[in-house]
Parts: structure tokens; sequence; C-alpha cells
């Protein structure tokens, strides 16, 4: 079990590729399974939610606190620098309202999950990111209304009904996240309770690219004529992740952070949270059927992404400390 969930880690971004063509080529074969794709999307995320929420270390919430330097630094460049860059960067997309908000609720999140995994293996502080997940995620879903409000307008604001909205919170994004804080108390007092924990963590990757292929199967046979838009979103995404390197690696370095912390603040600030956003950008209007492609695309391009800055950040932000090749 243990050997079947390494190798899909290993190769997940591959899976998850995988599971994107899988969904389109469905999709496309039988534009019938759209709705009945669309009727799983929720089950699926919720399921996925609670993997990805059992990350999060609830017990250890008060060591967020305890390093204020990594933690300032961590806020300001996620909810004061990132805001700023996306909306600079959201102007190749302003012409068309529907990109520009799908671009926005992705880009304007931190992702709280699989960037874990990402820090740890290019040497960053995945410990200190782990303890502040809990708090980018409260933050973030407190703000983003704030930032859509600024950037798109109260006309847009206005014409969303939030009933979908609180629905969605409530079953896909709230009572995951209460499962897994529960879960995780069962886990540290029972076996069974760990058994669970260990099963639902393992079944990560599979559940990723379940959702990717519900989502793109429900979506795709009604964007084809759309698709030269949704490709003016890529750029947007690419750009977000070159620029948030070098961002980040000066923020860190001016706040005194070590490497690691520094690492993990670059990854912090490239990385986005577009499985938690999912969900809500679903609930919006059906004029903005597109918008959930949107996010899913900037998942594939973060996903490439992120296996180039596993080999990259560590040159760019070397640990000073370790002999080089050549002095061995």
């Amino acid at each position: 079990m243990q050997m079947s969930v390494e190798w899909m880690e290993r190769h997940q971004v591959a899976l998850y590729v995988v599971g994107l063509a899988l969904g389109a080529a469905v999709g496309l074969a039988w534009p019938a399974v759209a709705h009945p794709a669309e009727l799983a999307i929720h089950p699926v995320l919720a399921l996925l939610l609670y993997a990805t929420f059992l990350g999060i270390p609830f017990g250890r919430i008060g060591h967020a606190f305890r390093d204020w330097r990594f933690l300032s630094t961590i806020l300001v460049v996620n909810f004061m620098l990132v805001p700023a860059i996306v909306w600079l960067l959201s102007r190749i997309v302003a012409h068309d309202q529907v990109l520009l908000v799908g671009v926005l609720f992705v880009l304007l999140t931190p992702c709280i999950d699989y960037v874990i995994v990402f820090t740890g293996l290019a040497g960053g502080d995945k410990e200190k990111l782990l303890a502040a997940a809990p708090l980018l995620m409260l933050a973030q879903m407190l703000l983003l209304p704030v930032y859509l409000w600024l950037f798109v307008g109260s006309e847009f604001v206005g014409s969303v009904e939030f009933g979908p909205f609180v629905e969605a919170f409530i079953l896909i994004i709230a009572l995951p996240l209460v499962a897994a804080a529960l879960t995780q108390l069962a886990a540290a007092r029972t076996r069974i309770g760990r058994r669970v924990e260990e099963a639902v963590m393992g079944s990560m990757v599979p559940l990723m690219v379940a959702t990717l292929a519900v989502v793109v199967a429900s979506q795709v046979a009604g964007v084809g004529a759309r698709i030269g838009s949704l490709l003016l979103a890529l750029p947007v995404y690419v750009l977000f992740a070159a620029v948030m390197v070098p961002v980040g690696m000066l923020a860190g370095r001016a706040a005194g952070l070590d490497v690691p912390g520094r690492r993990a603040v670059v990854f912090s600030g490239a990385t986005r949270n577009s499985l938690v956003v999912l969900p809500l950008v679903l609930a919006l209007p059906a004029t903005f059927d597109l918008a959930p492609l949107v996010v899913v695309t900037q998942t594939l391009v973060e996903l490439v992404v992120m296996v180039v800055f596993v080999r990259l950040v560590p040159c760019l932000v070397p640990d000073q400390s370790r002999p080089s090749a050549s002095v061995r």
C-alpha cells in the first residue's frame, strides 16, 4: 500500500494529465455525460477536500504564532504583494469578465495542500508552512470577497446570488474541514482513526485525478467555441509563477529568514488554492460557465511549474552552509 502511494506521488503530474485527457475524451465523445458528471463534482470535491484538510495540523495551530517573522512574511507576500501583482497581470484578460473572475478567484488564494509537498522536495521549511496553513485558509476566505469587490466591482458582487455560495461552503468546505479535524482527533487516540487517516491521505492523488476528470468531462463539450479565450489565461498563470520567484526571494531576504524559510516563502507565493475555490466558482451564475475550466487550467500550469521549481528554487536560494561538489 505504501509503495503504491509513493509511486502515485512520484508520478502525480503524469496521472493528473491522464485524468484531464480522460475527462476531455469522455466529455467530447459523449456530450450527454456532462449533466451526470456535473452532479458528481460536489461529492468528489468534498472527498478531495476532506483528504486535503487532513494534511492541516489543527493541533499545531499555536505553532504558527511562534515564528512571527516567517508568518508575517507569508501573510505580506500572499495578501499584500500578490493582490497587486494579480491586478496588474489580470489586465491581460480584463476585457472578458468570465476569464477575469476565474483568474482572480484562483490567483488570490494561496495554496494550503500540495505546496507543502513541493516545498519539502525543494528543501524548504515545510513544518512552518504546515503550521501556517490554517491561518492562510482563514485569511483567504475572509479577504477574497474584498478583493473581488475591489477588482471586479460592486456590480459583480451584487449580481452574485450568495445562496449557492453558502451551500457550497457548508457542504464542500466546512463539513470536510470539521470531519478532517475529528478524524485527526480520533487518529491521535485510536488505531482505527489512524488507519482511516492514513487511507484517506493515501488516496489524495487518485481523488485529484477523479476530480479533474469529472470537472473536465462536465464542461469540455460546452466550451469548444471559447477555447481561444481560455488560452488567454495561460500567459497570466505563467507570468504569475515567474514573477513570484524573485518576489518571494526578496521578501524572505528582507525579513532575514534562513534558507529553508525563504524557499518556503517562494513556494507559498507561487502556488494557488484551486481545489478549495473550485466549488465556489462552480456556484457562480450560468453566465460564468467557463470559469471552472479557467481554474482547472491554472492547476495544470502550476503542476508543471512546480516540477521545475523543485529543481530551480534550490539553485536560486542555495544553502551556503553545504559544501559544493568541487569541495568534496
